[in-house]
């Protein structure tokens, strides 16, 4: 049972969407195509597999069905986490409902809550990232933003120490946003990841910058960009 990791799918197959990264530089050519090919050849049906956000450009979660049930045909266990382009994202409720209700089998939410992969307890949320990209409305409270994002970073992580207790796994923990990246930090997420003792986070939402290293660390913890582009769309095993 291994664990593999890959977030910013960016899947637009239902043809109401019509949204592809093609337009986005040559490396995103055929990107569906090289997803379901490189997956296959390295997922199989007993591992598990992380999405932390940006998986589907739909708006509703009835139009991200055929991504859904895309992700949910590929080899593995599938969890997914919230982007900042996941308009279709819904109550957690609603989410198992749709996924009940449509045969899909594979697939759940990283959200509040926290798993035991393998060798591994997964935790993670969105988190925020004010990069001045986002597009965030005039009289947006940043601070607001992170504070809830940080409580609910908090409510997994407090699921997950309970199951590291439990066995003895380390926790990684997964963001959309990057907590560190350049000069821009998180306090507060960096304290809430050193106060449950993790020392591993993979991040997505960074995209086109191939160039720089994949892994930096900050205050004793690891930070691993795992945008789909900057894997070439290979999902990336994680090792203890």
């Amino acid at each position: 049972m291994g664990l593999f990791v890959i977030a910013d799918l960016h899947l637009s197959t239902n043809a109401d969407t019509n949204k592809p990264m093609e337009v986005f530089g040559r490396r995103w050519s055929g990107y569906t195509e090289k997803i379901i090919k490189n997956w296959k050849a390295v997922v199989s049906d007993d591992d598990w597999v992380i999405i932390p956000g940006d998986i589907s450009w739909a708006l509703t979660v009835e139009e991200a069905e055929s991504d859904l049930k895309l992700i949910d045909s590929l080899p593995g266990k599938k969890l997914l986490g919230k982007g900042n382009h996941d308009y279709w994202w819904t109550t957690a409720k609603k989410l198992h409902d749709f996924f009940d209700g449509n045969g899909i089998t594979t697939v759940d939410i990283l959200y509040n809550n926290a798993y035991d992969c393998g060798d591994f307890i997964v935790a993670g949320t969105r988190g925020w990232y004010n990069d001045g990209s986002l597009k965030m409305p005039p009289g947006t409270n940043y601070e607001k933003l992170v504070n809830r994002e940080n409580e609910r970073l908090r409510i997994s992580l407090t699921a997950a120490k309970h199951l590291s207790d439990e066995t003895g796994k380390p926790i990684i923990a997964f963001f959309h946003f990057p907590p560190v990246r350049g000069t821009f930090i998180c306090g507060k997420f960096i304290d809430t990841l050193k106060e449950f003792g993790v020392t591993r986070c993979f991040y997505g939402h960074i995209h086109g910058d191939y160039n720089t290293p994949q892994t930096a660390e900050f205050e004793g913890i690891s930070f691993s960009l795992i945008s789909a582009d900057f894997l070439d769309f290979h999902p990336l095993p994680v090792f203890y």
